[in-house]
């Protein structure tokens, strides 16, 4: 078994925050975009339909916008973050061969 240095942990624990940070952008721009693209149907539909009017109040709305951009974030996070780790992990185990 190798021994592990310092500066092997070190540079392991730098491309893991450099992973996590890039699925941390990657899904606060789609959280954005998920955002913009759920509460103009939204707000549009309470405006226009009377069911959404009488039966969609403020917090619904809220809801509903919320819950999407969430989901966004956290799906494309999630994505990237195991993308980024598998590649990585591809070019270490071409390293080693």
């Amino acid at each position: 078994m190798a021994s592990v240095t310092r500066s092997s942990l070190d540079q392991r624990l730098a491309l893991a925050k450099r992973c996590s940070h890039e699925g941390v952008m990657a899904g606060a721009k789609a959280a954005v975009v998920a955002t913009v693209a759920t509460a103009i149907p939204t707000l549009a539909s309470v405006r226009m339909l009377p069911w959404a009017r009488s039966n969609l109040n403020p917090t619904a709305q809220a809801l509903i916008v919320s819950t999407v951009a969430g989901m966004a974030y956290f799906i494309v996070a999630d994505k990237t973050v195991l993308a980024s780790a598998r590649k990585n992990s591809m070019d270490a185990s071409n390293i080693k061969a």
